[in-house]
């Protein structure tokens, strides 16, 4: 029998097996669950999901089962002991030593690599001019930014990972990004919720690169430049990127079968940074560009900050940020109105847990609802229009009110903030200070969102990026 066939009749059999071992169980704790649809045993509420608009269906979900914002607080900031679904990994392991371990060292790293210092800042401000001078090179014509965007957020990363940075036509740096980019759809699909509620799917041989190719393909390519970078390591002289300080780690743990500190792990942790530090910042950088063209008011004023505090030829820094209260204002506002992971990761109860009265059972995945804080019509005087003055005082100074979640918060706060919020005012201050953006003549204003299974992008749009 082929593994065609075996696939389904696999998942038939473990969504059999799960039924008889949870049916049992739904009426110790079926009483105090969280209100809502009825879930399935093994399967839970996938069946409930629209997967063509992810964020949409759970935030129409939050809304019938009354559940606010503050429930999704309380797990987000650590009262819930909860953990993403079981991997390796540094960003979607299962909470425990091996998490806390690769967490520990990400952390770290980055910081001895220069993390929030000036050294990280010389590598952004030197990609942030081949970023202008590849949008220059469009010649005022009507293109789209994704695809730059992608590139300059993606050598950052790879110059913190792997030491190297690509030029922006190299075909196997165009191979890794369309493979992280057809991977993040993967991540969404339905077979994929599938083996993440029934994990004992994963044993069957070859059947998660048969439900997830372009996540294997990326991992493969990968693995290429890891042996790469490998050949050129030298233990003896201080690590020169997070692969080298992995590799070394690694050597200290061999007598060590504990240490999550393998093989395995070193890809997994870089293939969680690239990709997680890729799609983040240029989808946010995105939705800056498109807003600024919706908006050529706003454009015009924070081109009017930029040209008064460091002018047009001294390229930004980040010392800058503190005289610019409008342009920090604008950049936040573009992180809340985006709101570009409304979902946030998704995470597992590592064991049964009570959140205001409610109990939810260990194994139950769970989803905190970003959206339900960024667009809080409590705390926002406009939560649904893009609107700056969000982020400044009566005095135009520029304030950040304790409902701005975008990185989420607690132990599981994006470890990347410091670098994340780094490129985007770096990246945003240098394409104002050289360009003026507009629609395209003749063009309809572009719309605004367009789902691609958990992540809030930018529908597809096209500008012109004219040189000021």
């Amino acid at each position: 029998m082929g593994l065609d066939a075996l696939v389904p009749l696999a998942m038939t059999v473990a969504i059999f097996l799960l039924l008889v071992d949870l049916m049992h169980r739904r009426q110790r704790w079926a009483a105090r669950y969280p209100p809502g649809p009825l879930p399935l045993p093994g399967l839970g509420n996938l069946l409930h999901v629209d997967f063509k608009n992810t964020p949409y269906c759970f935030h129409q979900a939050s809304l019938l089962t009354g559940m606010d914002h503050q429930l999704g607080k309380a797990v987000r900031v650590g009262r819930a002991k909860v953990g993403p679904r079981p991997k390796q990994g540094v960003f979607l392991a299962h909470y425990g030593p091996a998490w806390r371990e690769q967490r520990r060292f990400s952390v770290s790293t980055l910081r001895n690599l220069g993390l929030g210092k000036k050294s990280l800042e010389q590598w952004v401000t030197e990609e942030a001019a081949c970023l202008c001078a590849a949008f220059a090179d469009q010649a005022g014509c009507p293109f789209r930014p994704n695809g730059l965007l992608d590139k300059a957020a993606s050598n950052v990363i790879a110059s913190l990972t792997c030491g190297c940075r690509f030029e922006y036509d190299d075909p196997r740096f165009l191979r890794l990004l369309d493979l992280a980019q057809e991977g993040l759809k993967e991540e969404s699909s339905f077979l994929h919720q599938v083996l993440n509620a029934v994990p004992l799917l994963l044993r069957i041989p070859a059947l998660a690169g048969k439900v997830l190719p372009s996540q294997k393909a990326f991992l493969t390519q990968l693995d290429e430049l890891l042996t790469e970078h490998r050949m050129t390591w030298d233990p003896a002289q201080p690590p020169r990127d997070l692969t080298d300080a992995f590799l070394a780690e690694m050597e200290k743990a061999k007598k060590n079968p504990e240490s999550s500190f393998n093989e395995e792990n070193l890809r997994l942790v870089v293939a969680d940074l690239f990709s997680a530090g890729m799609v983040t910042t240029s989808t946010t950088l995105a939705w800056g560009l498109l807003l600024m063209v919706l908006h050529p008011d706003v454009q015009r004023r924070v081109q009017q900050e930029i040209d008064d505090v460091i002018g047009q030829v001294q390229r930004p820094e980040m010392g800058d940020q503190a005289r610019m209260p409008y342009t920090t204002a604008v950049i936040h506002e573009v992180q809340r109105f985006g709101d570009i992971v409304p979902l946030n990761v998704p995470h597992m109860t590592s064991r049964d847990i009570e959140v205001q009265g409610f109990l939810i059972p260990k194994g139950t995945t769970l989803f905190t609802n970003l959206s339900s804080v960024l667009k809080d019509e409590a705390v926002w005087e406009k939560p649904f229009r893009f609107h700056p003055e969000h982020f400044l005082d009566a005095q135009g100074h520029f304030v950040k009110p304790e409902a701005f979640l975008p990185f989420s918060a607690g132990r599981r706060a994006c470890l990347g903030e410091p670098l994340a919020r780094m490129e985007l005012f770096l990246f945003f201050t240098c394409l104002l200070q050289r360009f003026s953006f507009s629609v395209p003549p003749g063009q309809p204003r572009p719309s605004h969102s367009h789902v691609v299974g958990f992540l809030v992008t930018p529908s597809p749009y096209e500008l012109c990026a004219v040189p000021r």
